[in-house]
């Protein structure tokens, strides 16, 4: 098997420096053949030590979502990009959004901008699920709830103090629909209650959907 085939067969997922030193065995040089294959556009760098294939290549690419817990881990999808998958926002989102236990930081890369905001343990590891994006491509993703209240608790100037702030926050703010929220698990934000930032902003986030 030729690397471009072997290449072909890994279009979507993200490569790894160690995988391609294991596609490139055989070679005594593999570093330089890495080089060789990006002048040659069959792979694109993402960030130092992470690749995808070429659109020459393959034409399936790695989801984002797959991408960004690939880039800067441990991390998960979560606020507008989350919210966009669920379908829960109306906005177009440009920035792929993830929270991560590690300091918040931004990668500029070839195909956008991913951005990463700090979570304390343990509040940061709540309301995740592994989600099915394609064959054979799953993402690390907040919950439409956490991923609700981590944008509340990340976004500075954002202090829910009554009822109508929060729903001024939500439904205007956000342009997140009634129908959509009121299907939200109250008991589970709740029980993140205890170790979350913002406590008292998420306690009127719930008593709004009460009211629903």
């Amino acid at each position: 098997m030729n690397i471009q085939t072997a290449l072909t067969g890994k279009s979507h997922q993200p490569i790894t420096h160690q995988l391609l030193l294991d596609l490139l065995k055989d070679y005594k040089r593999p570093n330089d053949k890495i080089l060789a294959l990006k002048a040659d556009g069959l792979i694109e760098p993402i960030k130092k030590g992470l690749y995808i294939v070429g659109k020459s290549v393959g034409t399936e690419r790695p989801e984002n979502a797959l991408l960004a817990n690939h880039i800067l881990g441990p991390s998960y999808l979560s606020m507008e990009s989350a919210l966009s998958h669920y379908g829960l926002i109306p906005e177009k989102v440009y920035a792929v959004t993830s929270m991560t236990t590690k300091a918040s930081r931004k990668f500029e890369t070839q195909i956008g901008l991913f951005t990463y905001t700090n979570l304390p343990l343990p509040y940061y590891a709540f309301g995740l699920a592994m989600i099915n994006f394609s064959k054979d491509q799953k993402a690390m993703v907040a919950s439409p709830e956490k991923a609700l209240c981590d944008k509340i608790v990340t976004t500075a100037g954002i202090n829910l103090r009554s009822v109508s702030s929060a729903k001024d926050y939500v439904f205007r703010n956000l342009r997140m629909e009634e129908i959509d929220l009121a299907k939200f698990d109250i008991l589970a934000i709740s029980s993140w209650l205890e170790h979350a930032p913002k406590r008292s902003s998420l306690e009127m986030l719930t008593k709004m959907i009460e009211t629903i």
